[in-house]
């Protein structure tokens, strides 16, 4: 992938007092590459129990190409491809909530705990464009990971 359809990319986790912040930590970097940098915000819930707020944002194309190729074995492009248009709101911003005990593993799975938000870049700053321009990288990464080659 030699340009980068992003702007930059948003990655946030909550780790909830029942869990090991250590281990939140580690499923976030599965996708960051080793020199990103993690805010870390303490927050208390509507219980008073303890809420860490973990987040990163990549702005560096080489950085983004990171975060991408560890998208890339993602099982479910099919689903992401599909909706799109609901996954891109009118700023946009493209929005992939991914699995958090699957990260931590080092896979890549939609599902709870993590959140990817990506500022797409399209000129005219056009929702169709953004979405267009999603939908070619994405459609690049499933052909990679169909045929097992890096996409990024």
């Amino acid at each position: 992938m030699s340009s980068v359809p992003f702007h930059y990319v948003d990655l946030r986790a909550f780790c909830y007092a029942t869990e090991d912040e250590r281990r939140v930590e580690d499923a976030l970097r599965t996708f960051l590459p080793e020199e990103a940098d993690l805010e870390r915000v303490v927050n208390r819930g509507h219980h008073g129990d303890r809420i860490v707020v973990l987040s990163a944002r990549v702005e560096r194309a080489d950085d983004v190409r990171h975060v991408l190729s560890k998208l890339s074995d993602l099982a479910e492009w099919d689903r992401v491809l599909a909706e799109l248009d609901e996954r891109v709101d009118d700023n946009n911003s493209l929005f992939l909530r991914l699995d958090k005990q699957a990260a931590f593993k080092g896979r890549a799975e939609l599902g709870p705990g993590i959140t990817l938000r990506a500022k797409v870049e399209a000129y005219p700053a056009k929702r169709e464009k953004a979405v267009r321009n999603a939908r070619e990288t994405f459609e690049e990464l499933a052909e990679a990971a169909d045929s097992g080659e890096e996409a990024a």
